[in-house]
């Protein structure tokens, strides 16, 4: 196998365990189409195919990978490689069934595609690595240390778990921090309507913005109405000098909604 250049700053995993833990995982999570990100050098896309996965995609931004894919996947598996940034493609490229993602998601980039891929409208479950602080924050609870917006609007969506921790040594070439891999499922019922999605995803991110303040003044300086701004908070049972990381989702849906004068 040829030398890859690294313009995307990429780790690729290599440890077998680890990939066969991801495999399983996406066996017992399988649904209508399953959609790899960052496929790299294919080291999880052909286990993927051994385990009998077939005529699925695959996202990749580096024409390099792209390439070699091409020339190395066998053609009777039916690998369909969607070149370009994943978190940038449009819905439609990735068809209308329920969808199963799979990746070891680049660092820098892992937040855009998580929120990517659980906002597709055909989210049905995700088995996804992550740098372990930014896995921490997705599995945060109210009042924790990594507990922010990427855990409210993350766990508003799926039920999330901890498939197993992975070490530097299971890249080459090895990275600087740890990982974690995460499976994401669709929520039996949605957590908050569609139609409110917008406005629960702007408190939120309007909630944290600040952190030293408290939610009155951080939601007074994003432009919400002082006095519906007060009652808000009177009528969810918080006290004026409640910080944001104190807040749980089940609040912020309430004040959505008391914000936007939708029933309870």
């Amino acid at each position: 196998m040829r030398k890859m250049s690294q313009r995307y700053g990429q780790h690729f995993l290599v440890n077998e365990n680890i990939i066969e833990q991801i495999v399983q995982a996406a066996q017992r999570l399988k649904s209508g189409q399953l959609v790899e990100i960052g496929p790299g050098k294919g080291a999880l896309t052909f286990a993927l195919i051994k385990a009998g996965f077939k005529n699925f995609k695959a996202a990749e931004i580096d024409p390099e990978m792209i390439s070699f894919l091409r020339e190395h996947l066998p053609p009777q598996a039916g690998v369909e490689i969607l070149p370009g940034d994943f978190s940038l493609q449009p819905d439609a490229l990735l068809g209308v069934q329920d969808t199963l993602f799979v990746g070891n998601l680049p660092y820098v980039a892992a937040a855009d595609i998580l929120d990517k891929a659980l906002g597709f409208a055909h989210f049905s479950a995700a088995v996804f690595m992550f740098q372990k602080e930014q896995a921490n924050r997705i599995q945060a609870q109210a009042g924790g240390e990594f507990y922010g917006p990427l855990s409210i609007l993350s766990q508003s969506r799926a039920k999330i778990a901890l498939l197993c921790n992975v070490g530097k040594g299971c890249f080459n070439p090895p990275p600087k921090v740890q990982s974690a891999v995460l499976t994401f499922e669709k929520l039996p019922q949605p957590f908050i309507a569609p139609g409110q999605w917008a406005p629960f995803k702007k408190l939120v991110t309007a909630a944290f913005l600040h952190r030293r303040k408290t939610i009155y003044n951080s939601l007074l300086l994003a432009g919400y109405a002082k006095d519906r701004v007060a009652q808000t908070l009177e009528q969810t049972g918080l006290s004026f000098q409640t910080r944001a990381e104190q807040i749980t989702a089940v609040q912020f849906k309430q004040m959505t909604q008391l914000l936007t004068n939708q029933p309870l």
